[in-house]
């Protein structure tokens, strides 16, 4: 008889803007891959985080929120989003327990009952609700679905992520490494690293600048002779006063965008950076495929 056969399988993360989906996913990866904000619908791409163990290999699949098309942008993500459910072996459905049910999460159910996938509900942020209020609210989502398991979590803290991991392993099937196992994401560096500029951007300018931010990677370079990553990179917005912004009082705004955003970097390569930021404006560049494709939001990859 030999040894348990080793699992792996895709697994999606869904749910309305904000419940907590990135966080979950920097907790069990255990490194900040994907983008972090109070701001809902920051992540555009699917992100895919890759856990990995002796007998088991779970690959993420982080997509945008889904939600309602507001512009061209929004029905790539919803694109995007809806192709991630059809061909995983589980799909997570997070929903933020100090919200309760909404609009959206019906929205949800209703693209779900269209996908044969077994669904958990995953009831997240449950540190900041009472133990009480979390029956009925688990039983009325029960009422709307047939779900697979209901694990309730806190991906901040980390409460329950582990039965959580537990549980996802039990549903997928007999497979191969598909990743090497020091290898965290399939994304290749420029798109992390854009990413942790586009939080920073976000972070910062709070309310001041919507989600009319994108960020593109001029260049990365590593000199032979040098132990210094030159990574050069364009933040790109909408409006002239969004420029501004981003910019601030004699660029101190832009400076601490790249300060804050090199920390990470550097994380993340490990290895010392030197980052230049320029910012330009394109308008109305999410109503304009051609420049969302230029952006690295492309259909034919997803």
């Amino acid at each position: 008889m030999n040894k348990e056969q080793y699992k792996s399988g895709f697994v999606s993360i869904i749910g309305r803007p904000n419940v907590g989906k990135s966080t979950f996913l920097n907790r069990v990866i255990g490194q900040k891959i994907a983008i972090m904000s109070d701001k809902p619908q920051t992540t555009r791409n699917k992100i895919q985080g890759v856990y990995t163990t002796e007998s088991t290999q779970i690959i993420f699949i982080d997509t945008p929120g889904i939600h309602k098309p507001k512009h061209k942008l929004g029905d790539f993500m919803m694109k995007v989003a809806q192709n991630a459910l059809k061909e995983v072996d589980l799909i997570l459905f997070m929903v933020n327990a100090e919200e309760g049910f909404g609009r959206g999460d019906a929205f949800i159910i209703e693209r779900l009952k269209e996908v044969k996938t077994p669904v958990f509900l995953v009831v997240n942020k449950i540190d900041q609700v009472h133990p009480d209020e979390l029956l009925p609210l688990i039983e009325h989502y029960q009422s709307q679905y047939p779900f697979a398991e209901i694990v309730p979590i806190s991906a901040l803290q980390g409460n329950n992520v582990e039965t959580l991991i537990e549980q996802i392993k039990k549903y997928l099937p007999e497979g191969p490494q598909y990743y090497p196992a020091d290898q965290i994401t399939d994304h290749p560096e420029r798109f992390i690293i854009a990413e942790l500029i586009r939080e920073k951007a976000l972070h910062l300018t709070r309310e001041e600048v919507p989600h009319s931010i994108a960020v593109v990677i001029d260049s990365i370079e590593r000199p032979e002779d040098h132990h210094t990553i030159y990574v050069s990179a364009t933040i790109i917005v909408e409006r002239d006063s969004q420029k501004g912004i981003i910019i601030g009082k004699q660029g101190r705004m832009l400076k601490e965008i790249g300060q804050r955003a090199r920390q990470d970097i550097e994380a993340l390569l490990g290895s010392k950076v030197f980052l230049e930021l320029w910012v330009k404006v394109q308008k109305d560049w999410r109503n304009k495929l051609s420049q969302l494709r230029d952006f690295g939001f492309r259909e034919d990859e997803y």
